[in-house]
Protein backbone atom coordinates (compact mmCIF):
# COMPACT_ATOMS: atom_id res chain seq x y z
CA UNK A 1 0.00 0.00 0.00
CA UNK A 2 3.20 2.49 1.18
CA UNK A 3 4.40 1.52 -2.25
CA UNK A 4 0.81 2.92 -3.85
CA UNK A 5 1.10 6.12 -2.26
CA UNK A 6 4.12 6.95 -3.52
CA UNK A 7 3.81 6.16 -6.99
CA UNK A 8 0.30 8.76 -6.67
CA UNK A 9 2.27 11.38 -4.61
CA UNK A 10 5.16 11.05 -7.65
CA UNK A 11 2.76 11.52 -10.11
CA UNK A 12 1.05 14.28 -8.37
CA UNK A 13 4.31 16.09 -8.32
CA UNK A 14 5.29 15.49 -11.71
CA UNK A 15 1.93 16.52 -12.96
CA UNK A 16 2.08 19.98 -11.00
CA UNK A 17 5.79 20.00 -12.10
CA UNK A 18 4.69 19.95 -15.67
CA UNK A 19 1.65 22.83 -15.08
CA UNK A 20 4.65 25.17 -13.58
CA UNK A 21 5.55 27.65 -16.29
CA UNK A 22 9.00 27.78 -15.54
CA UNK A 23 9.34 23.88 -15.39
CA UNK A 24 7.50 23.46 -18.90
CA UNK A 25 10.06 25.46 -20.24
CA UNK A 26 13.16 23.63 -18.56
CA UNK A 27 11.36 20.28 -19.55
CA UNK A 28 11.13 21.50 -23.27
CA UNK A 29 14.13 22.70 -23.58
CA UNK A 30 15.55 19.61 -22.41
CA UNK A 31 13.29 17.97 -24.84
CA UNK A 32 14.37 20.46 -27.92
CA UNK A 33 18.32 19.75 -27.17
CA UNK A 34 17.57 16.11 -26.86
CA UNK A 35 16.37 16.12 -30.65
CA UNK A 36 18.62 17.91 -31.88
CA UNK A 37 21.53 16.21 -30.10
CA UNK A 38 19.77 13.08 -32.13
CA UNK A 39 19.40 14.51 -35.27
CA UNK A 40 23.24 15.98 -34.89
CA UNK A 41 24.60 12.18 -34.41
CA UNK A 42 22.72 10.85 -37.48
CA UNK A 43 23.84 13.45 -39.48
CA UNK A 44 27.86 12.74 -38.42
CA UNK A 45 26.82 9.24 -38.98
CA UNK A 46 25.59 9.74 -42.65
CA UNK A 47 28.65 12.27 -43.07
CA UNK A 48 31.38 9.29 -42.18
CA UNK A 49 29.27 7.15 -44.42
CA UNK A 50 29.76 9.27 -47.26
CA UNK A 51 33.35 9.25 -46.85
CA UNK A 52 33.48 6.01 -46.22
CA UNK A 53 32.21 5.68 -50.06
CA UNK A 54 34.76 7.88 -51.25
CA UNK A 55 37.56 5.75 -49.88
CA UNK A 56 35.32 2.14 -51.39
CA UNK A 57 35.13 3.89 -55.07
CA UNK A 58 38.85 5.59 -54.75
CA UNK A 59 39.88 1.78 -53.82
CA UNK A 60 38.18 0.50 -56.95
CA UNK A 61 38.85 3.00 -59.22
CA UNK A 62 35.23 3.89 -59.61
CA UNK A 63 35.15 7.62 -61.01
CA UNK A 64 31.74 7.57 -61.79
CA UNK A 65 30.78 6.10 -58.86
CA UNK A 66 32.91 8.99 -57.01
CA UNK A 67 31.62 11.47 -59.05
CA UNK A 68 28.07 10.71 -57.45
CA UNK A 69 29.57 11.77 -54.21
CA UNK A 70 29.89 15.41 -55.22
CA UNK A 71 27.55 18.09 -56.15
CA UNK A 72 27.40 19.95 -59.64
CA UNK A 73 28.87 23.41 -58.05
CA UNK A 74 31.65 21.68 -56.09
CA UNK A 75 34.98 23.56 -56.43
CA UNK A 76 38.12 23.52 -54.72
CA UNK A 77 40.28 25.93 -53.23
CA UNK A 78 42.74 25.91 -56.51
CA UNK A 79 39.20 26.95 -58.27
CA UNK A 80 39.03 23.49 -60.04
CA UNK A 81 35.47 23.11 -60.66
CA UNK A 82 34.11 19.44 -60.82
CA UNK A 83 35.22 18.48 -64.22
CA UNK A 84 38.67 19.30 -63.71
CA UNK A 85 38.97 18.66 -60.58
CA UNK A 86 37.88 14.71 -61.51
CA UNK A 87 39.75 14.94 -64.89
CA UNK A 88 42.93 15.49 -62.38
CA UNK A 89 41.62 12.06 -60.41
CA UNK A 90 41.89 10.60 -64.07
CA UNK A 91 44.97 11.64 -64.58
CA UNK A 92 46.44 10.76 -61.60
CA UNK A 93 44.97 7.20 -61.43
CA UNK A 94 46.33 6.62 -64.83
CA UNK A 95 50.09 7.71 -64.05
CA UNK A 96 49.71 5.43 -60.54
CA UNK A 97 47.86 2.62 -61.36
CA UNK A 98 48.54 1.27 -58.25
CA UNK A 99 47.63 3.70 -55.66
CA UNK A 100 45.97 3.52 -52.72
CA UNK A 101 44.50 6.13 -50.11
CA UNK A 102 43.42 6.10 -46.42
CA UNK A 103 41.06 8.95 -44.84
CA UNK A 104 40.92 9.69 -41.21
CA UNK A 105 38.28 11.72 -40.11
CA UNK A 106 39.75 14.64 -37.35
CA UNK A 107 36.33 16.38 -37.23
CA UNK A 108 32.50 17.61 -38.54
CA UNK A 109 30.93 20.74 -37.21
CA UNK A 110 27.34 20.81 -38.51
CA UNK A 111 25.38 23.95 -39.54
CA UNK A 112 21.92 22.75 -40.58
CA UNK A 113 21.85 21.55 -43.59
CA UNK A 114 25.72 22.42 -44.09
CA UNK A 115 29.09 20.94 -42.36
CA UNK A 116 32.89 21.07 -42.54
CA UNK A 117 34.76 17.75 -42.15
CA UNK A 118 38.25 18.19 -41.69
CA UNK A 119 40.24 14.93 -42.32
CA UNK A 120 44.02 13.72 -42.57
CA UNK A 121 45.09 11.90 -45.56
CA UNK A 122 47.61 9.88 -47.20
CA UNK A 123 48.48 8.41 -50.37
CA UNK A 124 51.09 5.87 -51.30
CA UNK A 125 51.67 4.38 -54.90
CA UNK A 126 54.48 3.40 -57.35
CA UNK A 127 56.11 4.35 -60.53
CA UNK A 128 58.04 3.48 -63.36
CA UNK A 129 58.22 6.66 -65.37
CA UNK A 130 61.73 6.66 -66.03
CA UNK A 131 62.02 4.01 -68.98
CA UNK A 132 60.65 1.52 -66.89
CA UNK A 133 64.61 0.64 -65.29
CA UNK A 134 63.98 1.39 -61.52
CA UNK A 135 60.79 1.87 -59.81
CA UNK A 136 60.14 5.24 -57.45
CA UNK A 137 57.55 5.32 -54.74
CA UNK A 138 55.02 8.19 -54.13
CA UNK A 139 54.12 9.31 -50.63
CA UNK A 140 51.66 11.87 -50.10
CA UNK A 141 50.33 13.12 -46.68
CA UNK A 142 47.65 16.25 -46.31
CA UNK A 143 45.34 18.14 -43.86
CA UNK A 144 41.93 18.79 -46.10
CA UNK A 145 38.54 20.70 -45.00
CA UNK A 146 35.58 19.76 -47.09
CA UNK A 147 32.23 21.21 -47.36
CA UNK A 148 29.17 19.65 -47.55
CA UNK A 149 25.46 20.27 -47.96
CA UNK A 150 22.55 18.58 -47.28
CA UNK A 151 20.11 18.23 -50.40
CA UNK A 152 16.78 15.99 -49.28
CA UNK A 153 18.28 13.37 -47.74
CA UNK A 154 21.54 13.25 -49.21
CA UNK A 155 24.69 15.18 -48.24
CA UNK A 156 26.92 16.05 -51.17
CA UNK A 157 30.36 17.61 -51.09
CA UNK A 158 30.42 21.20 -52.20
CA UNK A 159 34.08 21.94 -51.81
CA UNK A 160 37.37 21.23 -50.59
CA UNK A 161 40.11 23.49 -49.18
CA UNK A 162 43.89 21.92 -49.14
CA UNK A 163 45.75 23.29 -45.75
CA UNK A 164 49.14 21.11 -46.59
CA UNK A 165 49.95 18.92 -48.71
CA UNK A 166 53.76 17.15 -48.42
CA UNK A 167 54.67 14.74 -51.51
CA UNK A 168 57.70 12.86 -52.22
CA UNK A 169 58.81 10.65 -55.31
CA UNK A 170 61.77 8.91 -54.45
CA UNK A 171 63.80 6.34 -56.92
CA UNK A 172 66.97 4.41 -55.99
CA UNK A 173 68.50 5.12 -52.76
CA UNK A 174 66.86 8.00 -52.54
CA UNK A 175 63.82 6.15 -51.38
CA UNK A 176 65.87 5.71 -47.95
CA UNK A 177 66.78 8.80 -47.18
CA UNK A 178 65.01 11.32 -45.49
CA UNK A 179 64.16 14.96 -47.23
CA UNK A 180 62.26 17.82 -45.88
CA UNK A 181 61.62 20.88 -47.53
CA UNK A 182 60.30 23.93 -45.22
CA UNK A 183 57.90 25.91 -46.89
CA UNK A 184 55.03 28.45 -45.15
CA UNK A 185 51.33 26.96 -45.31
CA UNK A 186 50.26 30.29 -46.41
CA UNK A 187 51.44 33.35 -47.33
CA UNK A 188 50.25 36.73 -48.32
CA UNK A 189 49.83 37.69 -52.67
CA UNK A 190 53.16 39.01 -53.32
CA UNK A 191 55.27 38.83 -50.62
CA UNK A 192 58.71 36.68 -50.44
CA UNK A 193 59.54 33.71 -48.76
CA UNK A 194 62.34 31.33 -48.29
CA UNK A 195 62.11 27.42 -48.86
CA UNK A 196 64.39 25.62 -47.82
CA UNK A 197 65.33 21.52 -48.86
CA UNK A 198 67.55 19.39 -46.37
CA UNK A 199 68.54 16.16 -47.61
CA UNK A 200 69.77 13.59 -44.15
CA UNK A 201 72.93 12.14 -46.04
CA UNK A 202 76.89 11.61 -45.15
CA UNK A 203 79.19 14.33 -46.66
CA UNK A 204 80.95 11.36 -48.75
CA UNK A 205 77.60 11.87 -51.08
CA UNK A 206 76.85 14.63 -53.23
CA UNK A 207 74.31 16.01 -53.83
CA UNK A 208 72.64 18.33 -56.25
CA UNK A 209 68.87 19.85 -56.34
CA UNK A 210 66.81 22.64 -57.82
CA UNK A 211 64.10 24.34 -56.06
CA UNK A 212 61.16 25.92 -57.79
CA UNK A 213 58.14 27.84 -57.58
CA UNK A 214 55.12 26.31 -59.43
CA UNK A 215 51.72 27.83 -59.87
CA UNK A 216 48.71 25.26 -59.63
CA UNK A 217 47.16 25.79 -62.66
CA UNK A 218 45.59 23.29 -65.46
CA UNK A 219 47.60 22.37 -67.34
CA UNK A 220 50.89 22.47 -65.23
CA UNK A 221 53.60 24.80 -66.26
CA UNK A 222 57.16 23.30 -65.92
CA UNK A 223 59.57 26.17 -64.81
CA UNK A 224 63.14 26.14 -65.71
CA UNK A 225 65.02 23.78 -63.62
CA UNK A 226 68.57 25.54 -62.11
CA UNK A 227 70.65 22.36 -60.07
CA UNK A 228 73.31 23.47 -57.75
CA UNK A 229 75.34 21.17 -55.26
CA UNK A 230 74.02 21.72 -51.97
CA UNK A 231 76.63 22.73 -49.18
CA UNK A 232 78.20 20.76 -46.15
CA UNK A 233 75.18 20.75 -44.19
CA UNK A 234 73.21 19.53 -47.26
CA UNK A 235 70.48 22.36 -47.41
CA UNK A 236 69.69 24.59 -49.80
CA UNK A 237 67.58 27.52 -49.55
CA UNK A 238 65.75 29.67 -52.35
CA UNK A 239 63.64 33.20 -51.62
CA UNK A 240 60.45 33.31 -53.90
CA UNK A 241 57.59 36.15 -53.90
CA UNK A 242 54.57 34.48 -54.05
CA UNK A 243 52.48 35.08 -57.25
CA UNK A 244 49.80 38.18 -57.53
CA UNK A 245 47.88 35.87 -60.08
CA UNK A 246 45.32 34.69 -57.03
CA UNK A 247 46.56 31.01 -57.33
CA UNK A 248 48.08 28.70 -54.91
CA UNK A 249 51.63 27.44 -55.67
CA UNK A 250 53.32 24.62 -55.05
CA UNK A 251 57.69 24.19 -54.04
CA UNK A 252 59.12 21.95 -56.16
CA UNK A 253 62.79 20.45 -55.18
CA UNK A 254 64.50 18.16 -57.49
CA UNK A 255 67.02 16.35 -56.08
CA UNK A 256 70.15 14.21 -57.64
CA UNK A 257 72.00 12.00 -55.36
CA UNK A 258 75.72 11.11 -56.61
CA UNK A 259 78.30 8.38 -54.54
CA UNK A 260 81.86 8.64 -54.93
CA UNK A 261 84.03 5.31 -54.82
CA UNK A 262 87.60 5.03 -55.19
CA UNK A 263 88.88 3.88 -58.06
CA UNK A 264 91.95 2.00 -59.03
CA UNK A 265 94.82 4.50 -60.19
CA UNK A 266 94.04 7.16 -57.27
CA UNK A 267 90.86 7.47 -59.21
CA UNK A 268 87.27 8.40 -57.97
CA UNK A 269 84.68 6.97 -59.51
CA UNK A 270 81.13 9.32 -59.44
CA UNK A 271 77.67 7.41 -60.31
CA UNK A 272 74.17 8.83 -59.77
CA UNK A 273 72.65 6.03 -57.27
CA UNK A 274 69.00 8.35 -56.61
CA UNK A 275 66.80 10.54 -57.78
CA UNK A 276 63.78 12.63 -56.06
CA UNK A 277 61.34 14.68 -56.10
CA UNK A 278 59.81 16.59 -53.03
CA UNK A 279 56.96 19.13 -53.25
CA UNK A 280 55.34 21.43 -50.49
CA UNK A 281 52.52 23.41 -50.63
CA UNK A 282 51.79 27.64 -50.16
CA UNK A 283 48.15 28.74 -50.14
CA UNK A 284 48.51 31.85 -51.62
CA UNK A 285 46.25 34.77 -49.38
CA UNK A 286 44.71 37.12 -52.39
CA UNK A 287 45.44 40.39 -51.34
CA UNK A 288 42.62 42.63 -50.14
CA UNK A 289 41.97 46.33 -51.62
CA UNK A 290 39.27 47.28 -49.52
CA UNK A 291 40.74 46.57 -46.38
CA UNK A 292 42.33 49.36 -44.96
CA UNK A 293 42.89 51.39 -41.10
CA UNK A 294 41.64 54.95 -41.47
CA UNK A 295 44.14 57.62 -39.99
CA UNK A 296 43.31 60.62 -38.17
CA UNK A 297 44.73 64.18 -40.11
CA UNK A 298 48.37 64.59 -38.45
CA UNK A 299 47.77 67.04 -35.62
CA UNK A 300 44.41 65.72 -34.39
CA UNK A 301 44.96 64.25 -30.80
CA UNK A 302 42.81 61.62 -28.86
CA UNK A 303 40.32 62.54 -26.35
CA UNK A 304 42.31 61.32 -24.11
CA UNK A 305 45.47 63.25 -24.91
CA UNK A 306 43.88 66.52 -24.35
CA UNK A 307 42.60 65.50 -20.94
Amino acid sequence: MKRVIYIILLSVVLLLSANSPVNAGYFADRKVAAQQAKYEKNCRKEIAAVFDKVDKYAKKYDIKGLKSLYSKSFIDNDGYNKDVYFSLVEETWQTYPDITYTTKIKDIKLNGDYATVETEETAVATSDDLDRKIIGELNSKSNCIYQLQRFANNWEITGESVLEEFSTLKYGDARYVNMVLESPKSIGAGQEYTATLKVDLPSNYVVVSSINQEKIVNPAQKPEENFMKLKEDQTLARIFTANTDNVNEYNVASIGITALENAPNGKVRVYMNGLAFVMSRVNVIPKNNYARVDKKPEGEKNEQQTK
